[in-house]
Order: structure tokens, then C-alpha cells, then sequence
């Protein structure tokens, strides 16, 4: 790849990741909140070597013969009979290494993408392939308030099932929030969050499975209301994080959406 095209590509990548990071809440479809600041530096940087690199190139040429300042005078047409065009038995048959690749253009495309059109965000697909994320072992509870229906996480419902062995989740009614993941296995559907630990390459699932109703279409946001469905034993790993189904509610996708984050109010 020539200098001209590295140049041009340096400054479209740093203008997309300062267009991302600073103009729009894009980034978050790739890496948590906290890496903004680290976005943002590393688009002043590409941009600025992008810059830098084409005002050197101008800077070698003299802006009256159009020559650059580093050929050789001595180097003209006639100077040594030896010299000349073909006298090199091992030039002229080398690659013309001056002309890109075609396969170089297509680094382009994650630039331009971050400009003009970014990719979707992570959903119902990814989630039903990717790892789920194992629930940390937690040794005591806090009584849960007496709000009802309960606004929890999916995680921490998760964990209420599994762990708790007082039962504190038996028969009360919870609210859940996350976007539905329909089962490949006997036509259900989950209630599911992505979460990044740090970006999107080491995301993570948790999913409740859902009961009493039909799926929804993949990717629908909801605040689910229900109670635990029970199977297995409530506070054990033999028990199931599921809900049995009473309302259901649509609501705004999340702009941090790859979070556990309490329950949303609905829109």
C-alpha cells in the first residue's frame, strides 16, 4: 500500500472513531462506557499520523518543478551511458510495488462503516451462540423490599433462584427488562441481556426463560412481568431461572444496552 492511501486511510479511521466515540453513543455496541476516553485518544492519534504523513509527502516536493527534494541531480538522462533504462538486468521485472493491492481497499470498509454506517448491534443471534456468563456464588442475601411487582436484574433473579435458600422470590412478582431470545430447541423464548466485560469480542449472555406466553420477535425489548416458575428447588443449582408470565410491556432499547441494569420504566 502506498503512502498517499496509508495516509487516507489513517485519517478516515481516526475520524470514525471520533465520530463514534464523540458524536453518537455507537461505540457502545463494541466496548463498555469506560472506554470512551481511550476511543477518543486513539482517534486524535490515527488522525493525527494520517495528516502528518500526507503534509510530509507534500513537503517533499518543490512546489515549482514538482520534483522532490530527495532525487539525485546527478541522475539525469545521459549523466553515465551506464546508467540508463534497462541497464539493471533485475529492474523491470520486480513488482511494481507503487500500485495498492486491490485486497487493500477492502480496509476501507470498517472506516467508512463507522462514518456513513455502523453495524448493528449485538442481538437474539449472537446471543443464542454465545457463552452464557457463569453466576458468581454470593453467601447472603438482603431482604428484598416489598416494591411489587420487584424490579430486579436478570442477574441478580438468577441468583435468588439459585442461591437463596430463604425462598424470598417464591411467589412474588418480579419485573425483568432485556430483549427476547427465541429457543431453537421447542419454539419458547428467553429474556436475555448481553454483557461486555470489556468489549464485544468477551461478551457474555444471562437468560430467563419465559412461560404462559407465545415469543415474541427476536430482539423486541420488554419489561416482563411474572413469578418464578418453579422447577427444581428454589436456592439450589437444581432450580430454574424462569418466570411464568403475566404482562408483558415493549420498551425503548436501552442506550447502554450491554448492561444488567435495573428494570426500565415502560415507555
Amino acid at each position: 500500500m502506498n503512502r498517499p492511501v496509508q495516509s487516507l486511510l489513517l485519517t478516515l479511521s481516526g475520524l470514525g472513531l471520533l465520530h463514534a466515540a464523540l458524536f453518537t453513543d455507537v461505540y457502545l455496541r463494541y466496548v463498555k462506557a469506560g472506554l470512551r476516553v481511550p476511543l477518543v485518544v486513539s482517534g486524535v492519534v490515527l488522525l493525527l499520523l494520517g495528516l502528518a504523513g500526507a503534509a510530509a509527502r507534500v513537503g517533499r516536493h518543490d512546489p515549482d518543478t514538482g520534483h522532490g527534494h530527495d532525487s539525485d541531480p546527478g541522475q539525469g538522462h545521459g549523466s553515465d551511458p551506464g546508467q540508463g533504462h534497462g541497464s539493471d538486468p533485475g529492474q523491470g521485472h520486480g513488482h511494481d510495488h507503487s500500485v495498492t493491492p486491490r485486497v487493500a481497499w477492502l480496509l476501507f470498509l470498517p472506516a467508512l462503516s463507522l462514518l456513513w454506517h455502523a453495524p448493528p448491534a449485538l442481538g437474539a443471534y449472537t446471543a443464542a451462540r454465545s457463552n452464557t456468563e457463569p453466576i458468581v456464588a454470593q453467601k447472603g442475601f438482603a431482604p428484598l423490599p416489598a416494591t411489587s411487582p420487584l424490579p430486579l436484574t436478570l442477574t441478580e433473579f438468577t441468583k435468588r433462584v439459585r442461591q437463596d435458600r430463604s425462598g424470598a422470590v417464591r411467589s412474588r412478582a418480579v419485573q425483568l427488562t432485556g430483549f427476547v431470545t427465541p429457543s431453537e430447541d421447542d419454539g419458547g423464548w428467553y429474556l436475555t441481556r448481553i454483557i461486555f466485560t470489556c468489549c464485544a469480542a468477551d461478551s457474555q449472555t444471562v437468560k430467563v426463560r419465559m412461560y404462559g406466553t407465545e415469543a415474541p420477535p427476536a430482539d423486541t425489548w420488554l419489561a416482563v412481568t411474572g413469578t418464578w416458575h418453579p422447577r427444581g428447588a428454589l436456592g439450589t443449582r437444581t432450580a430454574e431461572a424462569a418466570l411464568d408470565v403475566t404482562d408483558t410491556r415493549p420498551i425503548a432499547q436501552p442506550v447502554n444496552a450491554y448492561t444488567d441494569d435495573l428494570p426500565l420504566r415502560p415507555s
